[in-house]
């Protein structure tokens, strides 16, 4: 199974669906994704939502196939390969996922604030109920949104782009990378044996990015421009349309230099917004919601884990959202049921992936 091939939702969209589990996953990214396989181990009936409209979180809508170098037995994987690899790996339970819907309101079954021990109603924008005993939030950063290149907007889909969804697309083309983070530094890496050229422009002369990574684009064939940023974007007439044709770069000493450009690839980083989950009741500071050590929020029966949680120490890594995801999810099972045990033995003792049965 790919990642284009989940199982859609087990009823029609929209229009005041009910759906009823153990568990509700909001955000189908890595993490989430690793949590639905988890609470099958665990014996739980789970379902997944997310606004965007594919599995995948982050990785799918901004770098699909950017090599992802952080998780353990990979020294390297595609982004859209890991995503087909773990909706592979929890379809085993067959989840139901929410898909293209936003989780905005958290209740209990009236409609009212939910206590410790309710049964856990979250409704999405598009008016489908989900009942559940405990939610797991792996949202990520929310939804996000790019930081548009000043000037750039009129040239979107004509040769700037914020998204490499097909490295392919970029073959023998002059390519232009605005930004100096690891999405940048990555792109630059793996085009540059694909490309014509490949040119880095960079505002500051220090890389937000992994040193090794920046070392292995200095050594090769990228062109690097530090103390510089996009003055203007040129075009002509192609094909009966305009397209890209020109980057100007204006250097630290007010110099403008034109660069051969047919794309140009914006990683200048994106705005985040959690929305609705600020009005969950979960305490939350600078859009990350804050956990214990067992994943509780400060909401009785809603955990958290990956990228949006806070606690001292965290560390944002997707390996590191896969270990709280499972800590989520077995903590959510002895909630539960206290009679499950929190530690649910090793997969490699459950071949029948049965795992402990725990039901709200």
């Amino acid at each position: 199974m790919t990642a284009t091939e989940t199982r859609p939702p087990a009823t029609a969209t929209g229009g005041g669906r009910e759906v009823a589990v153990d568990l509700l996953v909001v955000g189908a990214g890595p993490a989430g994704l690793y949590a639905a396989y988890y609470a099958g181990f665990r014996g739980l009936r789970t379902a997944l939502v997310d606004s965007l409209p594919e599995p995948g979180g982050q990785v799918m809508a901004l770098y699909p196939e950017k090599m992802v170098y952080d998780v353990a037995g990979f020294p390297a994987i595609v982004g859209r390969d890991l995503v087909a690899g773990l909706v592979t790996q929890a379809a085993r339970f067959d989840p139901v996922y929410v898909l293209g819907e936003r989780a905005e309101s958290l209740t209990d079954e009236a409609g009212h604030r939910p206590r410790a021990g309710d049964r856990l109603v979250v409704t999405t924008d598009k008016g489908t109920r989900i009942t559940c005993g405990a939610v797991v939030v792996t949202g990520g950063i929310g939804t996000f949104t790019p930081r548009p290149l000043p000037g750039g907007d009129v040239w979107e889909g004509r040769g700037l782009t914020y998204v490499v969804r097909k490295l392919a697309a970029h073959t023998g083309q002059d390519v232009v990378i605005v930004g100096g983070g690891d999405s940048a530094v990555d792109w630059a890496l793996a085009l540059a044996d694909i490309a014509a050229s490949v040119t880095l422009v960079h505002r500051r002369k220090n890389f937000r990015a992994h040193a090794a990574s920046v070392a292995d684009m200095e050594k090769g064939p990228t062109v690097v421009l530090t103390d510089a940023q996009v003055d203007s974007l040129e075009g002509g007439p192609v094909d009966g349309g305009e397209a890209l044709h020109t980057v100007h770069v204006r250097t630290k000493d007010g110099t403008v230099t034109p660069h051969k450009a047919q794309a140009v690839i914006a990683a200048l980083g994106f705005t985040a917004d959690i929305g609705p989950l600020e009005r969950w009741g979960i305490d939350i500071v600078d859009r990350k919601i804050l956990v214990d050590t067992a994943m509780r929020t400060s909401v009785a029966g809603v955990y958290s884990a990956g990228d949006i949680t806070e606690y001292a120490g965290k560390v944002r890594l997707i390996s590191v959202g896969f270990g709280e995801a499972a800590t989520a999810v077995n903590n959510a099972a002895t909630y539960l049921d206290p009679d499950q045990p929190l530690f649910p033995g090793h997969s490699s003792d459950d071949p029948a992936g049965l795992g402990a049965t725990a039901h709200a």
